[in-house]
């Protein structure tokens, strides 16, 4: 396996490692092996900065490194001691796994018992990048991937296993950036781990207990008395959503519960505030199970209570009926209240007020707990687990108070006693069934797994014969309450993310759709008033020297030899939406279609691993569109049946783990984002082949919410992203019909709602240009009604080109040209869809071969002084990173992930061989970590 080892400053070792670059053989996979770090008190809020790796997911702590001077955020990693190793289709391009000496000898993870590392990593189990500079409290999802971020004095950046979001919402670091950074000193010990063996609750015999406290199947009485307890009905109904999903039972209760809203509610009657715990828990149970909770009971329980937030405490001279302070649900009474409010405004796809989730906040102690009661500021303050746990919950749901949760995860660790369970309340000894459950909950969404597991294990122990639990340790008489959330603790799920729902298709349209048309678009569609960007110079950008490699192909930062098919696709479509250079856009298509070959012997098939149990459906998708956009047959494209590849790629049925090929029927194999599914099924569409795109049509169809958005990975992880939204309006658009119509419709009606103020968007990168241009191309599926929306998006696109014509990643953050960001700028500009781009290349001519061949064995030169940089990759949905530059290349990438920086350091060097001097000039390099997920 070749190593490379990019410290500057060990220059014998670089030179080697250049000439075994020259005369060697690549590996499948390359790991940058470690460096001798620089000693973490050299770095200073002033000078060099600090990288954190989270192992605490393999049983380690985090670990930290020190570079004096950092050029790139991959250099950091390197140079602060740690390893890295690229995967097999992307390269080096995507960090798959991490390793650092001190910990277990070395080892790298995830091991390759649990990641092959052949493909990009799922989105629930991968490393992403989070940064922060001198003055951040808090963490940002990177805009970069770590070969193009380039640090400054004072910054700190981390490195966090496990799952997120496409925008970087979820997943964060479970420790600031002041603990960890330059001048903070070593973080203090984390409380001891709890070391007991692992145990699992018998889930099926605490729900079969619950089932039996119900009533008539619907509802729970307490003993002795008629009257139904509504509190511990919901509870149950939580209980068998996580323990069955969608069941006949579960509807049973569902429907009780929504003929029995005023009762629980609204006693002060129906046009009052409502109690805003019971109307929480009503939202939530009518959105846990599939139930619409803006129409519940007669009730919209999301309006209800959004509308009835304090203004004011009674500080304010005039109190009002139920709040305690600013910001309280009226009538919430406690904590949980407040929290549960949070949360089921939030799955309900509404934003709570923002006093709202800020009150939760105030309601934290000094230490981290989170008091039971809704206390005014000042008031003496007493943290309980079970309420820190849901607190923290809704917090981390809601985003933008990452340090309350920290802070709750810290209490929440120290809470812990040594045999895995928590205190019901400060002082106890005794622990606790409903503290240690929802403290489990909270932990796991946290990232602290083996916190959670050792939580788990205790419940277990603490199971009664009957199935049930009760309320303490060595409690003998089960009770509704204590086995309900101890059924969501032992399924591993918590109410922010419970959901009877399971990914798979809905009814396809069945509206008779018009036959796509194959006829170009002789005028883009209308735009609006508005200056947009110079398409001219954008193209210029494009297709300079520079960037596009002997005029076939985007080149991957931190291996500029190894072509970055995604990116260059990318760069095709933005070519053939202008139509301002179409002998540079034949030069790339004959590229492809003719089995061209990268300066690492790769030809596009390699990329889409078509005809291997790994062919992606986005990749496939992705390369016939481009066929079909230039008049090619993708039947016969690169010497391969794209068609039938897509054909063969829908999945009949979701795999069993450890195989992740297909999340769901209808998805299309190792495509594991909206985007490289609506690529893929536009692909298909185009093609004639819409009958065999119909369950992969259902499929998008289930996937929007209800808000009208698309989250951006399948299975969908809840979020809602303007990037997806776009391209899968494009594609139902495309199939037609009402119901494509009346989602296409939806969709437009919510990209419109997320513009900004200056006319942009948001995505992964902050205010981005990729998510700008995608939203103008969705948009112009309706021009004449988003005129003004598509009018300021492209003032705002214009704003963000660079004087060399091409554009920043984001209105925020690091400037400087990104190649992907450009593409889609310049391409989305134009407002043509996927669905309808077509150019015709007539009148043409073949490109010139260049010399020398991109196949060749030297690599291309650069001259020192010539203008190289890239930056290939970002761009959004645009994060920085992840399936890098492209490597992915087809939307919803994940969160940053890094390739190799200095790589190629300029130097020269004369080697002396049976009188052969061989002089190399070489210079460093940006990766392009960046591109849309597939």
């Amino acid at each position: 396996m070749l190593t490379v080892r990019p410290r500057r400053r060990a220059a014998l070792t670089a030179l080697v490692s250049a000439v075994i670059l020259l005369v060697g053989t690549s590996a499948a996979l390359v790991t940058a092996a470690p460096v001798a770090a620089d000693p973490i008190a050299q770095c200073t809020a002033t000078k060099g900065a600090v990288v954190a790796v989270d192992f605490g997911p393999f049983g380690g702590k985090v670990e930290r490194g020190c570079d004096t001077t950092p050029t790139t955020g991959y250099e950091l990693l390197h140079e602060a001691g740690f390893t890295t190793t690229g995967t097999g289709h992307d390269g080096d391009a995507f960090i798959c796994r991490l390793g650092y000496g001190s910990f277990n000898s070395g080892t790298q993870y995830p091991t390759p018992a649990t990641e092959d590392c052949v493909l990009t990593p799922q989105a629930t189990a991968y490393w992403s990048y989070w940064v922060a500079s001198q003055d951040d409290a808090d963490w940002s999802y990177s805009q970069y991937g770590a070969m193009d971020r380039k640090p400054e004095p004072g910054d700190v950046d981390a490195w966090v296993f496990g799952g997120t979001d496409i925008g970087g919402s979820t997943g964060r670091p479970t420790f600031s950036p002041d603990e960890v950074r330059a001048g903070g000193g070593t973080p203090g010990p984390d409380p001891e781990v709890p070391q007991v063996p692992p145990a699992e609750v018998d889930i099926s015999k605490a729900a079969a207990w619950v089932r039996g406290r119900l009533t008539d199947g619907e509802r729970v009485v307490d003993d002795g008395s008629d009257t139904p307890n509504y509190f511990l009905t919901t509870e149950a109904a939580f209980a068998l959503a996580a323990a069955d999903g969608k069941s006949q039972a579960l509807d049973k209760v569902g429907a009780y519960l929504g003929s029995q809203v005023d009762p629980y509610a609204y006693q002060s009657g129906k046009d009052e505030a409502p109690d805003a715990t019971a109307a929480a828990r009503l939202a939530l149970v009518a959105t846990i199970a599939e139930r619409d909770p803006g129409a519940f009971g007669g009730h919209d329980l999301l309006a209800d209570l959004a509308a009835h937030v304090c203004p004011s405490g009674p500080e304010s001279g005039t109190p009002v009926p139920g709040c305690s302070a600013k910001g309280d649900f009226r009538n919430a009474s406690y904590t949980e209240g407040q929290a549960l409010a949070v949360l089921a405004l939030l799955r309900g796809g509404e934003r709570p007020p923002a006093e709202a989730v800020t009150r939760l906040t105030q309601l934290q102690c000094r230490g981290g707990g989170v008091s039971s009661v809704l206390i005014r500021p000042g008031e003496y303050c007493d943290g309980d687990p079970a309420t820190t746990g849901l607190a923290a919950l809704a917090l981390q749901k809601a985003g933008g108070h990452h340090t309350a949760v920290v802070k709750a995860r810290d209490y929440l660790r120290k809470a812990q006693f040594p045999n895995g369970g928590f205190p019901g309340y400060t002082g106890s000894t005794t622990g606790s069934v409903i503290a240690t459950a929802h403290a489990s909950q909270a932990l796991r969404a946290l990232g602290e797994t083996v916190r959670a597991d050792a939580a788990v294990s205790w419940l277990s122990g603490q199971q009664l014969p009957d199935g049930g639990f009760g309320f303490e340790e060595g409690a003998t008489d089960s009770v509704v309450y204590a086995t309900a959330v101890t059924v969501l603790a032992g399924k591993d799920t918590s109410l922010a993310e419970l959901t009877t729902k399971k990914p798979g298709p809905t009814a396809p349209p069945t509206s008779p759709s018009p036959t796509p048309s194959t006829t170009p678009p002789t005028t883009p569609p209308p735009m609006g008033n508005g200056e947009g960007p110079d398409l001219k110079k954008g193209v210029s950008y494009l297709t300079s020297a520079a960037n596009l490699r002997q005029g076939q192909y985007y080149g991957t930062g931190g291996a500029p030899r190894r072509a970055d098919f995604g990116l260059t696709i990318d760069g095709a479509y933005a070519l053939a939406a202008t139509g301002l250079d179409n002998d540079r856009l034949r030069g790339i298509v004959d590229f492809l279609d003719g089995g061209g070959k990268d300066g690492e012997g790769r030809t596009v098939h390699d990329w889409t691993k078509l005809g291997t149990k790994y062919a992606g459906g986005g990749y496939m998708g992705k390369t016939a569109l481009l066929a079909q956009v230039v008049g090619r047959d993708p039947r016969a494209f690169g010497g391969e049946d794209l068609i039938a590849g897509l054909n063969r790629a829908v999945c009949k049925a979701p795999s069993a783990a450890p195989d992740r090929s297909c999340p769901a029927k209808g998805a299309y194999t190792h495509a594991p984002s909206v985007f490289a599914q609506s690529l893929a099924l536009i692909a298909q569409v185009r093609a004639g082949e819409k009958t065999a795109a119909t369950e992969p049509i259902a499929y998008l169809a289930g996937l929007q919410h209800p808000s009208g958005a698309w989250p951006s990975l399948v299975p969908s992880t809840g979020d809602s992203d303007v990037d997806s939204t776009a391209i899968a309006a494009m594609a139902l658009d495309l199939v037609g019909g009402t119901s494509a119509d009346t989602a296409v419709d939806r969709a437009l009606a919510w990209i419109a709602t997320r513009q900004l103020a200056d006319g942009g968007f948001p995505g992964a990168a902050g205010n981005s240009v990729n998510s700008a241009a995608l939203a103008v191309q969705g948009l112009s599926l309706d021009a004449p009604k988003y005129a003004e929306q598509i009018a300021k998006a492209r003032k705002f696109l214009a704003a963000q080109q660079n004087a060399d014509g091409g554009f920043n990643v984001a209105k925020e953050g690091q400037r400087g040209s990104d190649l992907r960001a450009s593409t889609q700028a310049v391409g989305g500009t134009t407002g043509i869809s996927f669905g309808v781009l077509t150019r015709d290349l007539t009148g043409t001519s073949p490109q010139p071969t260049p010399s020398p061949s991109p196949s060749s064995s030297l690599p291309d030169i650069v001259t020192p002084g010539e203008d190289g940089g890239t930056s290939a990759g970002t761009g959004d949905t645009g994060t920085a990173g992840s399936v890098a530059g492209g490597t992915g290349g087809l939307g919803g990438n994940l969160a940053s992930t890094g390739v190799p920086g200095a790589v190629l350091a300029a130097a020269a060097m004369a080697l002396v061989l049976a009188g052969l001097f061989l002089t190399l000039v070489l210079r460093d390099r940006r990766d392009a970590p960046e591109g849309r997920r597939s």
